[in-house]
């Protein structure tokens, strides 16, 4: 697994965690949350060119 690879499952991974904390109670950072891990989600759609 590339390094960028393993970000992007972190990133994944660390917005799910944050926003299934029942503590958020913060609508704006939820939304935030919520479109931080929408964008990252669209990388698995449109992966980037593979470098050689």
């Amino acid at each position: 697994m590339d390094l960028e690879r393993f970000i992007h499952q972190q990133n994944l991974e660390h917005y799910r965690k944050l926003l299934a904390d029942p503590n958020n109670r913060d609508e704006a950072r939820r939304q935030m949350l919520l479109k931080l891990l929408a964008e990252e989600a669209a990388k698995d759609e449109h992966p980037p060119p593979k470098r050689k």
